[in-house]
């Protein structure tokens, strides 16, 4: 008995425990595509390759599980090239399966083909890999989700032929792995743990800062029982948002939070625990949010350890396993009494709102901070929230929280803009019975609205809505900071009718022009159960705080400013 390339592909993602698929339709990939029914893996086809590894992405950080992407050869592969690399950078276990030109017609120059997908693919993938013969896919299919799925997680690449897609294998000689993902966590040394707990133990101002490694391990019933044993509030900027519910007594909130605690006056951390948080962009970069500070720092690459600053003792072992190992042994220890500064550091978070007192704006539109805040006190709770763009998600940022992991999604170490309609695809299979709300700036609504249409034909009432400020926003405040009005270049945008996509589309669209309409118009937007985009008149003179630190000391005469990154010394 014969099978085809495609059934082998479909069954072994099924056998792997995978049953949503991202797509878009090509040629290359029809025999895996209607193999797919008979093997109950739920294909969702976007309009765009880019936001189909976009949903691929969120949906593993929603569910902690492999996400897959399945993309044609040539400019389906380029399409979503972004999408890997969005996922390589911020450690997501996700699998991208292209399509690709007949090996048999290798140097023809042929459609879609004429250059090496594969080597394109190895810098931003684990692991990248072309298939030659249908029989093994099985086993090369289970090799690439052991290798997305352990270790530091991170997205894989398999190339298949179409030949090899449709070609046929006798079922007798084909080999079905038994299994296809492990449970290999790395377990941390009796002897670092409780040198950890040393250097904790003589903390004034300890923190615990963590990112995805906590997030994919899900160690968040670790993390909350060792914080409440030692009394340590909790920090999470970047990817681990729901680690600690947001109501929690130590949840202190993510990277604004952080960074307002020297701005308030506060003391600064003298210790903190790193927990699959690495140093970087969410950390203050070479500058340090922490200066000064002793670094217990835990991840699973030992390559990270001690990046950007030197550390006191370094744990290279899974989040889960070392939270528990902490956990179990802090158990026997006394702790100080940290409950003053815990307090000192969670009401951090909340300093915005002594900020903006004054709702009015020189354009006579809606301020950002009191639509953001409008609009996320509308949400039902249970929300997940995706946030895309710059300043707008930033405004978002000071109110949007979660109890549930992957309950808020935000851009990572790419900065990519346009993530957001393919992360709320895939955050609403990932989660159907939540509500889904993307909040974008109007800059990277224009990305893809076409997926207006993937959310529309899979019955996805995901609600968007749009800053609408008619520049981008970050890009044109960056400008007029450092060149003057003078500056402004390619960063003004015209004030579109957003909501008439939606429509177009099938979805429910309405424009609104204050705030206090704002709650009703994400009732209705809600009630229509229906895609749906509300656009937002927003003032674009007011700057987000975010962007301001991020420019740095624009008065500097001793150095040249630039934007986002350290200042250049003259």
């Amino acid at each position: 008995m014969t099978v085809s390339g495609g059934d082998l592909l479909a069954r072994a993602l099924a056998d792997a425990g995978v049953t949503e698929v991202f797509t878009l339709h090509g040629g290359h990939l029809d025999a895996f595509l209607v193999a797919c029914g008979k093997h109950d893996v739920r294909l969702t086809d976007t309009r765009h390759e880019s936001s189909a590894g976009h949903a691929a992405d969120a949906y593993a950080r929603v569910t902690g599980s492999l996400g897959v992407c399945v993309v044609t050869s040539g400019p389906g592969f380029t399409n979503a090239y972004t999408a890997i690399a969005n996922g390589y950078l911020d450690r997501t276990p996700t699998l991208f399966i292209v399509g690709g030109p007949p090996l048999r017609e290798s140097e023809t120059n042929p459609l879609q083909g004429g250059f090496d997908q594969v080597a394109a693919a190895a810098p931003v993938t684990k692991w990248a890999y072309r298939l030659t013969e249908a029989a093994r896919i099985p086993e090369i299919v289970s090799l690439a989700v052991r290798k997305a799925t352990t270790g530091a997680p991170g997205p894989v690449l398999l190339e298949v032929p179409i030949d090899v897609m449709f070609g046929e294998a006798d079922e007798a000689e084909v080999r079905y792995p038994a299994r296809y993902a492990l449970d290999a966590r790395s377990v941390p040394s009796d002897s670092v743990v409780h040198q950890a707990l040393d250097v904790l133990q003589g903390a004034q101002h300890p923190v615990i800062v963590i990112g995805g490694g906590v997030t994919f391990s899900r160690a968040a019933d670790a993390l909350v029982a060792f914080a409440e044993t030692v009394g340590v509030p909790v920090f999470y900027p970047g990817k681990s948002d729901g680690a600690i519910p947001a109501s929690h007594r130590l949840a202190a909130g993510g990277l604004l939070g952080l960074g307002a605690l020297s701005a308030l006056g506060a003391p600064t951390p003298d210790v903190v625990l790193l927990v699959g948080a690495r140093a970087g962009m969410f950390t203050g970069g070479r500058a340090s949010m922490f200066p000064g500070a002793r670094i217990v720092q835990v991840d699973l690459d030992a390559a990270e350890i001690g990046a950007t600053q030197d550390v006191a003792v370094a744990i290279v072992a899974d989040c889960r396993e070392t939270l528990r190992a902490l956990q179990a042994a802090a158990a026997d220890r006394d702790w100080p009494d940290w409950s003053e500064w815990v307090h000192t550091a969670v009401q951090a978070q909340r300093f915005h709102r002594a900020l903006y007192p004054d709702a009015a704006t020189p354009s006579g539109r809606m301020h950002p901070y009191f639509a953001a805040r409008a609009v996320v006190e509308a949400c039902p709770p249970g929300t997940t929230f995706v946030l895309d763009g710059a300043e707008a998600p930033a405004w978002a940022e000071f109110f949007a929280t979660t109890e549930t992991v992957g309950g808020v999604l935000r851009l990572g170490y790419l900065g990519t803009l346009g993530v957001g309609p393919g992360f709320a695809i895939g955050a609403a299979r990932a989660r159907p019975a939540a509500p889904v709300v993307l909040i974008t700036g109007d800059g990277a609504a224009g990305f893809h609205l076409g997926e207006f249409d993937t959310m529309a034909r899979h019955g996805m009432p995901v609600l968007t809505v749009v800053f609408n400020n008619a520049v981008w926003g970050m890009s044109v405040h960056g400008q007029q900071a450092v060149y003057g009005d003078g500056g402004v270049v390619v960063s003004e945008l015209a004030d579109s009718s957003y909501e008439k996509v939606a429509e177009a589309f099938g979805g429910y669209g309405e424009r609104v022009g204050e705030v206090d309409e704002i709650a009703a118009a994400v009732q209705r937007a809600f009630a229509a159960q229906v895609p749906a985009c509300l656009n937002l008149e927003i003032d674009p003179h007011t700057v987000h705080p975010l962007t301001t630190m991020m420019l740095g000391d624009v008065t500097a005469t001793d150095a040249i400013v630039v934007p986002y990154y350290e200042n250049l010394p003259r």
